[in-house]
């Protein structure tokens, strides 16, 4: 009888830790972080360019490359865990442009959950309780 009643109980608990989870999805500046020194310190030297965002013309395209990261947003606040972990996915993107011979990413679109959202403003991330993630595709180019 002790078992069940200590069975319902961990059932309860875990439903309703569940239940509270967050999953929001917020939209953050993309200026003036991109040039704040953390992103500087962080990013590589391959620039990107977000939809709609102005850039030279492209002379030879690889293709599209996406990424998805998150990272641990315990005990920070939505802003500060979703810029960390756009530096995370902005990295992955240049990091594959390098590889591939290409010394840009453009035409860069949040694809939180798959859902697209393009700005040349601002950016999508997912904030929940504990996890924060950044999805991102774009376009790798020579410029």
């Amino acid at each position: 009888m002790k078992k069940i009643a200590y069975i319902a109980a961990v059932a309860a608990l875990t439903s309703s830790f569940a239940a509270q989870a967050r999953d929001d999805r917020v939209r953050f500046d993309l200026e003036p972080f991109l040039s704040s020194g953390k992103a500087k310190e962080v990013l590589l030297d391959v620039p990107v360019y977000f939809a709609g965002q102005q850039h030279s013309a492209i002379k030879e395209t690889w293709g599209e490359v996406t990424t998805s990261r998150k990272t641990n947003a315990f005990n920070k606040s939505d802003k500060e865990a979703c810029e960390w972990v756009l530096l995370s996915a902005l990295k992955v993107l240049q990091e594959r442009a390098k590889k591939e011979g290409m010394n840009a990413v453009v035409n860069i679109k949040s694809n939180y959950k798959h859902q697209e959202y393009a700005s040349a403003e601002q950016f999508e991330c997912g904030a929940g309780t504990f996890v924060a993630g950044v999805a991102l595709k774009g376009d790798i180019v020579k410029l």
